[in-house]
């Protein structure tokens, strides 16, 4: 029996990490890689477009055995340079909450939300433990946040590096995560960096070999699922 796999990216070229591999078979408008058979979901930018499209997928279809969340993302950390290939345990959305002043608050921080409130743990939303165990051999686990502007200055970036000390940041991750708990989906989630976290200076990115690296260590993960 083969394991249904919903891919979900949030563009079309992060969709190519999953699309370029050797060994993956077009079949109408899905794929095939072993015994592996693939829904490919390209839910766009940000958390409102990934949680619309998920939603509306997930009402339509089947529910798959696993889903996958691949993409780019930014780098806090010296030691993530571009082209790693990490796996976020944990999320979080991390510009939701309450500015009072100077200081910033989060939801459960501010009383309005709880802390502990399924899906959240401490704040907190955790990967699928079964399937991230399976992977920590293979690729590195980070903390990741999700925002919804990207941070391009060294203002906000010393801010979130301080709130919530982030390997990695996305703008969809957390609305995986919470989708996927909420709707009881085992889950996997994989980032390549593509950049550092730092004023927005697009010279110094390189999307082209985060994907490379991502669809090669795609490889390595749905040959130990």
């Amino acid at each position: 029996m083969s394991l249904k796999i919903l891919f979900i990216t949030a563009t079309s070229s992060e969709a190519d990490a999953l699309k370029k591999i050797k060994q993956m078979e077009a079949v109408q408008e899905n794929y095939r890689f072993g015994g592996f058979d693939i829904s490919l979901l390209v839910a766009g930018v940000g958390s409102v477009s990934t949680a619309w499209a998920m939603k509306q997928w997930l009402s339509q279809n089947e529910t798959p055995d696993l889903a996958i969340n691949a993409g780019i993302a930014g780098s806090y950390k010296d030691e993530l340079v571009i082209g790693d290939v990490v796996m976020p345990l944990s999320d979080c959305f991390a510009d939701a909450g309450i500015e009072d002043g100077d200081s910033f608050f989060t939801l459960s921080e501010a009383g309005l939300i709880s802390a502990h409130e399924f899906p959240y743990n401490d704040g907190l939303l955790y990967a699928d433990t079964g399937y991230s165990a399976k992977m920590k051999g293979i690729v590195k686990p980070v903390r990741a946040i999700t925002v919804n502007t990207a941070t391009g200055s060294e203002t906000t970036r010393r801010k979130l590096l301080k709130k919530f000390n982030p390997d990695i940041e996305t703008m969809e991750g957390a609305t995986f995560f919470y989708i996927c708990c909420r709707e009881k989906i085992p889950f996997l989630a994989l980032r390549a960096v593509s950049n550092k976290v730092e004023p927005r200076n697009k010279n110094n990115w390189n999307i082209a070999l985060a994907i490379n690296n991502l669809s090669e260590k795609l490889v390595e993960v749905l040959l130990t699922l």
